[in-house]
């Protein structure tokens, strides 16, 4: 089975920098044993890494950008040799010195190829490896020339600073939430704006309605209902760092369990197509799916669907989401997998990556 994404956008350059999926709501979805095998789209790594916390024999990542691995690459040299606050740094979540220094302690631990896209994107370790992406810096864009425009600098700190629910509310209502705000929102997060500058055109292929429209209802919703406080995501987006919370895999408390569990990661440049067509049957207990399914036809997700059943233990789960296009499990699939959906919606509305319209959790039977 070809890779419909493959075939259709560009991924010679970095796409993402970082994961832009809560790994929290992920791994309380995928319920990761001891001993256990998954399989998780690489992206920039940070999920994968965040896999390997709760001890599985194995963690495959997969990728069909080479510069995706060497993202993912950098982070597990990172880890080995680097210590918790300088990995940080050199992520960009912390202000500090030396990042250049830190790369180079970290160059021994990586293959050539990823040698060869780093060495060449000293500009990129300077401001911090988190900031690399396409997707990141289409954030920094509106960050840096969108926002000044609508709020004032002490807003948005206020903003971040969080508060109780009602305060949240509140201050957005009276404050955040102008005419202003609105307006640039939905010009910057349009279909064709986005398609432009941050995701590829062709990810919208299956999309309908207005996307600028849904995202704005989302991020109302992360900063209201969600504390920005505790939020990693807004954090980036809004200050370009992280202030006073941390995603999954940075967080002090992760990092020596998946220090320690680095040899269990392998980490494979192929499409998950191609991937699971040489898989045996039954071996994977835990599939993150990131929202690979959102790029392809109904067709194409349903066939893919099968490959992964197919390669399933019984009792297994899939979890992914939707952002923009409708995507869960078939009717024609019922005697497959079985949607867990009460525990998909309690997951997603803690999501910390709000701009996503669903999360989906399914088991295999």
């Amino acid at each position: 089975m070809s890779s419909e994404a493959a075939a259709n956008a560009d991924f010679s350059a970095l796409r993402y920098a970082q994961c832009w999926e809560d790994a929290d709501i992920l791994l309380e979805a995928l319920n990761i044993q001891p001993g256990q095998t998954c399989l998780s789209i690489a992206s920039a790594g940070d999920n994968a890494l965040a896999m390997l916390s709760r001890g599985p024999a194995r963690v495959i990542a997969l990728d069909l950008s080479s510069t995706q691995l060497a993202a993912l690459e950098l982070r597990v040299a990172a880890y080995r040799e680097l210590s918790h606050q300088e990995l940080l740094v050199l992520m960009g979540s912390s202000s500090g010195k030396g990042r250049e220094t830190l790369y180079r302690r970290c160059r021994s631990q990586l293959s050539q190829a990823a040698l060869d896209f780093w060495d060449a994107h000293g500009c990129d370790i300077r401001q911090g490896i988190g900031s690399a992406g396409k997707f990141e810096r289409y954030f920094a864009m509106f960050r840096s020339r969108i926002l000044p425009l609508i709020h004032s600098q002490q807003r948005i700190e206020r903003l971040l600073e969080g508060g109780t629910r009602e305060e949240r509310v509140n201050f957005y209502s009276e404050k955040w939430d102008t005419w202003r705000w609105r307006l640039l929102f939905r010009v910057f997060f349009s279909r064709a704006v986005m398609g432009r500058l941050g995701r590829d055109p062709s990810f919208f292929k299956y999309v309908d309605g207005s996307v600028a429209g849904r995202i704005l209802q989302r991020t109302g919703y992360a900063l209201t209902e969600l504390n920005p406080a505790d939020n990693p995501y807004v954090q980036w987006i809004l200050a370009g760092r992280h202030i006073s919370a941390l995603p999954y895999a940075l967080r002090p408390e992760n990092f020596e369990s998946i220090r320690g569990n680095l040899g269990r990661l392998e980490w494979h440049c192929a499409t998950i197509e191609d991937f699971l067509g040489r898989e045996r049957a039954a071996a994977i207990d835990a599939f993150n799916l990131s929202d690979i399914f959102e790029y392809m036809s109904q067709e194409n997700y349903e066939q893919l669907l099968d490959s992964i059943t197919r390669a399933a233990r019984k009792g297994g789960r899939l979890a992914y989401w939707n952002m923009l296009a409708r995507r869960r499990r078939p009717a024609s699939k019922k005697d497959r997998l079985r949607p867990l959906d009460q525990l998909a919606e309690q997951l997603h509305a803690r999501d910390k990556a709000f701009f996503y319209s669903a999360f989906v959790v399914e088991e295999i039977v």
